[in-house]
């Protein structure tokens, strides 16, 4: 087991007391806190200053959300291992933190017995989420993101402009083809997605609500 005053942390959340409080729990734990943060901008700085084992961050922050932090940090080959702790439960972020390949996912309404537990198996290379998160809704994002994976490159591209609400048209002159082939392409992504809903803007619609999780293709 490591030694906690070795496992290196930074911490970010733009809640004060939430902080605070995390701040307190780590270092009474003996966890060695390198660094704190309220804005997203100043965790980036951070994480990049001093390369933690560890860095929990919020979602919601100003300046950059933690997602874009984790994003913009994995971009510059940083060894750290990435948890967030959040209130949103909804499968669109669960999405978003599986399309990122992050570590861990806590809920704040989690005890710090089970922060210690995410940290430990995050240690081990082993992905944790919160025991809060419904098991059928994690399995449900995980089948979406296998189909995505599956579109050719071009349906991949069609994919990131349908969910930027663009239509038929506009894609086509955006991409210099004609609108059939964009609707072919349409017609086989809602094939390949299992998209129920067959209706012209059954695909637009899915495409928007999962348009963090398209982005990062």
């Amino acid at each position: 087991m490591i030694d906690k005053k070795n496992i290196s942390t930074v911490i970010a959340d733009d809640h004060p007391m939430i902080l605070k409080g995390l701040h307190d729990e780590l270092a009474a734990n003996n966890y060695n806190v390198v660094g704190q943060a309220t804005t997203g901008m100043q965790a980036l700085e951070l994480i990049l200053t001093h390369n933690p084992i560890i860095a929990l961050l919020d979602i919601d922050m100003p300046l950059l959300t933690g997602f874009e932090v984790i994003k913009m940090a994995k971009e510059k080959k940083v060894d750290t291992k990435f948890i967030v702790l959040s209130f949103h439960k909804e499968n669109e972020y669960i999405s978003q933190a599986k399309a990122l390949q992050i570590n861990g996912y806590l809920l704040k309404e989690d005890s710090f017995s089970e922060i210690e537990e995410c940290i430990k198996c995050v240690l081990d290379n082993e992905v944790y989420f919160s025991r809060s998160f419904v098991p059928s809704s994690l399995a449900i994002v995980s089948e979406d993101l296998k189909k995505i994976k599956h579109l050719t490159a071009s349906e991949k591209t069609i994919l990131k402009l349908v969910a930027e609400q663009m239509s038929s048209s506009e894609i086509a002159e955006k991409l210099f083809i004609s609108i059939r082939t964009v609707e072919k392409h349409r017609s086989n992504i809602i094939m390949k997605l299992e998209i129920e809903n067959t209706t012209s803007n059954a695909l637009t619609n899915w495409a928007y609500l999962n348009r963090n999780v398209i982005k990062e293709l």
